[in-house]
């Protein structure tokens, strides 16, 4: 666990000294940076209950950890409806999205799919932990905050209805960020665990770039490996 606290940790400095992410925080952004921040979240968030579903199908049908399989589909089950908090903020500031014609994804966000995609494909299924508890603790640091300021501010008009994605994980990811460590400390194969902390490793890295797109990732991906 120290690795991947270590790992939030670093991730938390980078954002604190991004210029956009900074701003997000202080909750500067106008409506259009708002907008786009909440349109990639989406991207990836919509991912999530696939990807933990399908993680804990192929624990079950291997026979491997079957109590950890059966809490990824709880988990799953969990997260049902968290991609629409996101597009019922977006339309709560004037900029409405539908699953059917979803946006563009940046180059982060695209690689922040592939790879949670190979992992429960073809790596280890387990290794999503690594991705979930980079963003739930994450969430659980600077989500509430975030809506707050956002709040306080005003910049944005109907932005104390565009907050509930925010103001959610705020709310509920402190727990989940302790049964995230009660679930690495049951995994047993140090092959297995190498891959949950490559994953949080990946997730940390591939995130700054989900405000500013390839530049920004490919640095921050150099702070965190330094």
């Amino acid at each position: 666990m120290k690795t991947l606290d270590t790992t939030v940790a670093d991730l938390l400095s980078v954002l604190d000294t991004h210029p956009a992410a900074r701003r997000l925080l202080a909750g500067d952004l106008d409506t259009d940076e708002y907008a786009a921040f909440l349109r990639q979240t989406y991207l990836y968030v919509q991912q999530t209950r696939p990807l933990l579903r399908r993680a804990g199908e192929r624990l079950s049908r291997a026979g491997k950890a079957p109590d950890l399989a059966r809490l990824f589909l709880q988990k799953a089950d969990e997260e049902q409806g968290h991609d629409l908090w996101v597009l019922e903020d977006l339309a709560a500031i004037g900029r409405p999205e539908t699953p059917a014609a979803p946006p563009s994804p940046c180059p982060a966000v695209d690689a922040y799919i592939a790879w949670n995609r190979f992992q429960v494909e073809a790596g280890s299924p387990l290794a999503f932990l690594g991705t979930a508890y980079v963003l739930e603790a994450l969430s659980q640091a600077r989500a509430g905050t975030t809506a707050a300021h956002l709040v306080a501010r005003r910049r944005i008009p109907g932005i104390e209805r565009a907050v509930r994605f925010l103001s959610g994980h705020a709310d509920a990811d402190e727990e989940h960020t302790e049964v995230l460590r009660g679930l690495f400390e049951r995994i047993e194969s140090a092959e297995d665990r190498r891959a949950v902390t490559l994953s949080a490793a990946v997730t940390a890295a591939l995130y700054p770039g989900m405000f500013a797109g390839r530049e920004t990732t490919f640095n921050a991906a150099a702070t965190l490996c330094e």
